[in-house]
């Protein structure tokens, strides 16, 4: 007999409800520790590797590959732009984590996601990063991000699963960041 899974939206629906399953019988489960390890170049620019993680009760050993990631800075804000920028990163991480979550979360109530594409837009104000202005935040003073998608649920349905990213919450809640200079 050949069985084929239940997918949907690139999502194995069959695995995420035994995974969700596992995790209801056995809450440490859903513990997990995700590790980056950055290290400076020259100016702002920044390379960080990533490989390990702690998560459903183990340490990982799936991955083979370490992931490498670089951060620069453009001309204009005395770089050498080679790679984007950590805010332009941030914005990526927020539009795959609220278009991932979205479309798991759609996978897991039957919902058809056809395609989905977004833009993000994050402001800032130099005059805080430079200490110019103690007034002005340091760091983005809004972000817009707009989804196209093509699916039968309804705009505030979608909204709703994007909602449940945790880069979203990581960005629109305070999170505790503890900061420990080690001097070699």
């Amino acid at each position: 007999m050949i069985t084929t899974a239940n997918v949907k939206n690139g999502v194995n629906v069959d695995q995420l409800v035994e995974t969700i399953s596992h995790i209801q019988e056995q809450p440490e489960l859903a513990k997990f520790q995700f590790r980056a390890k950055n290290n400076w170049i020259d100016g702002g620019h920044c390379v960080s590797s990533i490989k390990s993680f702690y998560g459903a009760g183990a340490e990982d050993s799936s991955r083979e590959e370490t992931f490498t990631m670089e951060c620069s800075h453009p001309q204009v804000l005395l770089g050498q732009d080679e790679a984007a920028t950590p805010p332009e990163v941030v914005l990526h991480a927020l539009g795959s984590c609220l278009t991932g979550a979205m479309v798991y979360h759609a996978a897991a109530n039957g919902i058809d996601i056809e395609s989905a594409s977004s833009s993000l837009e994050g402001n800032a104000d130099l005059h805080g990063f430079l200490g110019l202005d103690p007034e002005v935040r340091t760091g983005f003073n809004g972000i817009t991000f707009k989804l196209k998608v093509k699916s039968d649920a309804s705009a505030e349905q979608l909204e709703n699963l994007a909602k449940f990213s945790p880069v979203f919450d990581m960005i629109t809640n305070p999170t505790p960041v503890s900061i420990e200079i080690v001097k070699e």
